[in-house]
């Protein structure tokens, strides 16, 4: 898969698991980081499972990178929440 298809993809499923997660997006950069990031964790977690990870610029793929993509922003958020301290 071309880089381009990479970003593409990228940044439709962070989009969506961004909307999906915490219901705002985390910015232009940040969601196709994510979502490309994503990608590569749903396509791990998918190819463990024994299922085909990411296999193109398709609606399958696009599934696949949103899924992992939801996994990754839910760690994303309980490992950097900006909930304040008690001290």
């Amino acid at each position: 898969m071309s880089i381009i298809a990479w970003i593409v993809l990228g940044l439709i499923a962070g989009f969506i698991a961004s909307k999906i997660v915490n219901k705002t997006g985390e910015g232009l950069i940040r969601d196709i980081l994510l979502g490309v990031v994503g990608a590569l964790v749903g396509g791990w977690l998918f190819r463990a499972f024994g299922m085909h990870g990411v296999t193109g610029l398709n609606v399958y793929s696009l599934l696949v990178a949103v899924a992992g993509a939801i996994v990754f922003l839910v760690v994303y958020h309980l490992l950097f929440s900006h909930r304040p301290r008690n001290v």
